[in-house]
């Protein structure tokens, strides 16, 4: 049996989740939480957060054993920029493009 959780529009990079994802993909899942607790990267904490929210998902919804669950699928896609802008001088400005990623993730038994 296979649940989902996804988190959209997080403060961070599609280059830096994927970074922690593949790093857990495939993983028991209390390897994986080990794994995302002794990171030292932003991304690690949020994707901790979600894979908590998977695995209770998958106890609540599908009755499922949390000891056999294995992360079958995570992957993290590019979501809207958040458009800032900086003052220059001569009246001038930046534009600033502060990223955003959807991250999803399937745990399976």
């Amino acid at each position: 049996m296979e649940t989902l959780a996804k988190l959209k529009d997080v403060r961070l990079s599609a280059q830096k989740g994927r970074l922690i994802a593949d790093q857990i993909r495939g993983l028991q899942v209390d390897k994986a939480i080990n794994v995302l607790a002794f990171s030292s990267k932003k991304g690690a904490a949020i994707v901790r957060q979600l894979l908590e929210s998977a695995i209770a998902n998958a106890e609540h919804n599908n009755g499922a054993d949390i000891d056999d669950l294995k992360i079958s699928s995570i992957y993290v896609d590019r979501a809207t920029y958040m458009p800032r802008t900086s003052a220059r001088a001569k009246g001038r400005g930046n534009r600033i493009m502060k990223p955003t990623c959807h991250i999803t993730i399937t745990v399976a038994d």
